[in-house]
């Protein structure tokens, strides 16, 4: 019967030799074998590929052309039979006798002792556990359960080839999915569910479409009394399934959000859970997978090993590794972390802080993941570096972890990420030397030996095709340089052609290989090694490879590689797979791909050396700059038919995308946001780019009121304004950032810089941005209650738009005014405004602007006591903020909406949606929004007799106001007083 298990071969004690009861082999991580605890080499990647196949055959006789199936699938080499008969020749000399048996032209895996497979040990230990939940033991079955879980080492058969791997490979993932939704399920079974919020949390955030995850989520969630950030679970759960699958939620998740909406007790947690310790702490096992050829460095591996094992007698043990790129830092801490995990035994934490790119992890979001790891709910997690860092190392105090902080930029960035308690350690890896991390224990990194070099060389190549020719093997690895990156690339090259032999990659690389002197020229010595790849190249893959290398963002897309390249689409993917099978670059997912960073600045100084004319290196960023212009302003256009801004943006010659609908045209937006922002960054000091860099940052405006992109948007404003030098231009990079100031509730930032834009903007004759300026101006006065200014502005810039001929501006002024008309207390005529400003976008289509002029029409009709009516306006343009991505705009619409139920005295659902409002706007939308919802939180929380929480969320909007100067503050010290008194 298939139950989707996995099935194992059926194992049997061996009769005739003590020698096979000590064969063990391991398929769920890398394919090993062992006898005893010596590690038995398992040969090549097809080597392996084939032991793997016979390991799951369940004790069955595999055909050859069934196993040739399995390894080259639908291709194989013309010698595939003699391959495959090579590779069982070599697995029979390492295993015991007998067990690699040959039957009717197949072979079969025979004899293995029990528990020789980790894979069997695996679904044994599942049975056991299904068994003991069965009879009402969920203790035992638990603890089974997460014994056959700790038996996965990373991906199941990594980097094992094949048609057959990769689907074994999937299934196996499957089924541990499986398992560990089981494990959690018995989890909130005996009432754990606030330990296993952080780890669905994250399990989610890995599988964000795996809907049986999200309902645990949202049981852990509920139970834990975070009903709203439940219910915005399963918003987030909706909405992504709409995004990406075109469905909704299935039953049984939707019938769960209808049940915590009702608060059925029967979701309640057990009322008498099994007898657990009170606090579970979670053990992070964050490494990657250390490589299966892994090859030499043992002097360093001992060094960096004994202090490690000296943590438990020292406050901290550090060892920073530093070497050029490329030399293996991260190879090399990776197996020496793994080799002590045993010495760790509360865990692992790993991460890549990205030191060598243009944008290094931020210390604070560091912390932010190491928490949620170690089980520290979001809720609990401060804002400020510093508190994030002391509660880090709280967290840590009496527990045994070792953190591994790969890539890092220099000593500053490590320091608040380093444990500060006895026992526990860090390993650091950079390309600088940090002899300012105090206490540190500082090791060089340098290239591989010449017998280092030439045994990887080997394993990745072969032994049989280096035997025979190991004097060109040795010229190989010496071109190399012995740096360990270069050699994977010549040896792969060499592995993937059958048809060459060692001499003829040594003759290749003879004449090339004389730069190797400047090695001793910091991170750019990693240019000799890319050589080996770039003096291979025919000349159209050769300039499709340095002018990609070019642009600043960390991935490029196919559209706009054939921009830079100015080639059709067609020719260009053809390029670019190409660069792709000589490790040059790489493939980041369909149609996207990225270099190395190293690669990258290789890639550049190969452009200043070879391009000609040189003026092709500053046309093809030139050629890129216009497709993202010409494209974000389709997107534009289609997000807001009508508006008068593309036809104000500067001229581009080359094409952008077109669009077949909104969906696209917005999907296209936010996967090319940070590429957009880095090449507007990059674009800032060309005098002939700097305009165009800057309609493009207003272009795509959407990116700083969505809130995913706020940061990097206001970065980049900043970045371009230092450039600016002429009015016009001054004017429209001030507008992006007052944009992004107004956006993040800096409101007299905003202020500022909107003044200056209308008095640059009338000296430029630039109409348009004296408008938007206007309209800022006016919203920002709404914001600090000054209602007479604010009318002024926007009468001003009613008519400006007016003379435009701008209809959406028009319809933009007509809803602020209409708040500026309640504000003053004139609420009919506030509808009146509010209605016509709605009646223009849906007259033209605008969907999204048309949400803001529901927004602002649900406002009115509150003030007016129409309270359904103002709540089927809200909810309508909170599905459109949503389908749209708008994060700000959805959070003050939920904002809103707790305002209308406040307002119909239902305070329940006021307060949920006042906390999904929180949820929405954390990090976005600044202080004094945020101050806004925990406002009407309080007063939501005050209706349902929480009176204790309410006066906790006045008393924090209370500093929020004061630390602006914000009038609102004095309200709240009337809310205050009675509470207090209370």
């Amino acid at each position: 019967m298939d139950d989707g298990v996995p099935r194992v071969p059926e194992q049997r004690r061996p009769g005739s030799s003590e020698e096979s009861a000590a064969l063990r082999f391991s398929l769920l991580g890398p394919v090993r074998a062992w006898r005893g605890e010596q590690s038995l080499a398992s040969g090549s990647p097809q080597q392996r590929a084939l032991l793997a196949a016979l390991l799951l055959r369940e004790g069955r006789t595999a055909t050859a052309g069934e196993l040739i199936d399995a390894l080259w699938g639908e291709d194989p080499p013309s010698q595939a039979l003699a391959a495959l008969r090579t590779y069982a020749s070599r697995l029979r000399k390492v295993l015991d006798p007998g067990v690699l048996a040959s039957e009717s032209g197949g072979y079969a895996v025979r004899g293995l002792g029990e528990g020789a497979l980790d894979l069997a040990v695996a679904q044994e230990l599942a049975t056991e556990a299904e068994k003991a939940r069965g009879a009402g033991d969920l203790s035992h079955a638990r603890s089974v359960l997460n014994r056959a879980l700790d038996l996965w080492d990373g991906e199941a058969l990594a980097g094992v080839p094949g048609p057959y791997a990769e689907t074994q490979r999937v299934r196996l993932e499957e089924w541990r999915l499986q398992l560990l939704e089981t494990r959690l399920d018995m989890d909130l079974e005996q009432g754990c569910h606030a330990e296993a919020v952080s780890e669905l949390t994250a399990l989610t955030a890995a599988h964000p479409l795996r809907e049986r995850l999200r309902e645990l989520l949202m049981l852990a969630l509920y139970r834990s009394g975070r009903q709203a950030e439940a219910l915005a679970v399963y918003a987030d759960t909706r909405r992504l399934l709409a995004d990406e699958l075109g469905v909704d939620p299935r039953p049984g998740l939707r019938e769960l959000q209808q049940r915590i909406l009702q608060a059925d007790p029967a979701l309640a947690e057990p009322s008498a859970p099994v007898a657990e310790p009170a606090v579970v702490p979670v053990r992070p096992a964050q490494l990657p997978a250390t490589v299966p050829d892994f090859t030499g460095r043992s002097s360093c591996v001992a060094e960096l090993g004994e202090v490690l094992a000296s943590a438990d007698g020292r406050v901290m043990a550090v060892s920073a590794l530093a070497g050029i790129g490329g030399v293996g830092k991260t190879t090399l801490a990776v197996h020496v972390a793994h080799q002590a995990r045993g010495a760790f035994p509360d865990g692992q934490l790993y991460v890549d802080l990205q030191g060598a790119g243009q944008r290094a992890a931020e210390p604070e979001t560091v912390l932010g993941s190491f928490l949620r790891a170690l089980g520290t709910a979001d809720s609990a997690i401060p804002d400020s570096l510093e508190e994030r860092a002391a509660l880090y190392r709280s967290v840590l105090d009496g527990r045994r972890v070792l953190v591994l902080l790969d890539n890092a930029r220099d000593a500053a960035q490590v320091r608040p990420l380093l444990p500060g308690t006895e026992g526990c350690a860090a390993l650091v890896t950079s390309r600088v030397r940090m002899v300012d991390l105090a206490g540190a224990h500082l090791v060089d990194l340098d290239v591989m030996s010449p017998d280092e070099a030439l045994s990887l060389f080997t394993k990745i190549v072969g032994e049989e095709r280096v035997r025979s020719e190991r004097e060109a093997a040795l010229d190989v690895v010496a071109a190399c340089g012995f740096l360990p990156l270069a050699i994977r690339i010549a040896a792969s090259r060499l592995a993937a052609r059958r048809t060459w032999t060692v001499s003829v990659l040594a003759a290749k690389l003879a004449d090339e290989r004389r730069r190797l002197d400047e090695l001793q020229a910091g991170d750019l010595a990693v240019k000799a090694t890319f050589e080996l790849g770039y003096g291979q190249l025919e000349p159209a893959q050769a300039r499709a490879f340095r002018l990609l290398g070019l642009a600043d963002g960390p991935d490029i897309s196919l559209a706009a590689a054939a921009a830079v390249l100015d080639l059709p689409v067609e020719d260009t993917e053809d390029l670019m797979e190409s660069l792709v099978d000589t490790s040059l670059l790489e493939s980041a997912a369909p149609g996207r791909y990225r270099f190395h960073d190293l690669v990258r600045l290789y890639a550049r100084a190969c452009a200043e050396r070879d391009e000609w004319p040189p003026g092709e290196r500053a046309a093809a960023l030139s050629r890129l700059l216009d497709f993202y212009l010409a494209t974000a302003a389709g997107v534009y256009a289609i997000e807001r038919p009508g508006d008068r801004l593309v036809d104000h943006l500067a001229p581009t010659e080359y094409p952008g995308i077109v669009f077949p609908d909104r969906r696209a045209a917005r999907d296209w937006l936010y996967t090319e946001a940070n590429c957009l922002l880095s090449l507007a960054r990059q674009c800032a000091a060309g005098p002939d780019t700097l305009p165009r860099a800057i309609d493009l940052l207003w272009a795509a405006l959407d990116l700083s009121e969505s809130g995913a992109n706020s940061r990097e948007y206001e970065a980049t404003a900043r970045a371009l304004l230092k450039r600016a030098d002429a009015p016009r231009v001054e004017a429209r990079a001030l507008m992006t950032l007052a944009h992004a100031h107004l956006d993040g509730g800096r409101f007299d930032m905003a202020d500022q810089e909107a003044e200056r834009v209308i008095h640059l903007a009338h000296e430029a004759d630039d109409l348009l941005a004296a408008c938007w300026a206007g309209n800022a101006r006016g919203v920002i006065a709404i914001y600090q209650g000054r209602a007479a200014d604010g009318e002024e502005h926007l009468s001003q810039a009613i008519e400006d738009f007016r003379a435009l001929g701008d209809r959406p501006g028009e319809a933009a002024i007509l809803c602020n005014l209409s708040r500026i008309h309640l504000a003053t207390g004139r609420t009919q005529s506030a509808v009146a405004l509010a209605e016509q400003g709605r009646e223009i976008y849906d007259a033209m289509g605008n969907s999204m602007r048309g949400a803001n002029g529901r927004y602002a029409l649900g406002m009115a009709l509150t003030q007016s006591g129409r309270l359904d009516a103002a709540s089927d306006r809200l909810h309508e343009a909170l599905d459109v903020f949503r389908d749209s991505r708008q994060r700000l705009w959805e959070g003050m619409t939920l904002f809103r909406l707790a305002e209308v139920d406040i307002a119909g005295q239902q305070y329940a659902q006021a307060a949920a949606n006042a906390e999904m409002a929180l949820t929405v706007l954390r990090g976005i939308g600044g202080e004094w929004r945020r101050g806004n919802v925990l406002t009407v939180l309080g007063h939501a929380l005050t209706g349902v007799g929480h009176t204790g929480r309410a006066r906790v969320c006045w008393e924090e909007a209370m500093r929020i106001y004061e630390e602006l100067g914000s009038p609102e503050a004095e309200e709240l010290r009337g809310l205050l007083t009675p509470v207090r008194a209370a």
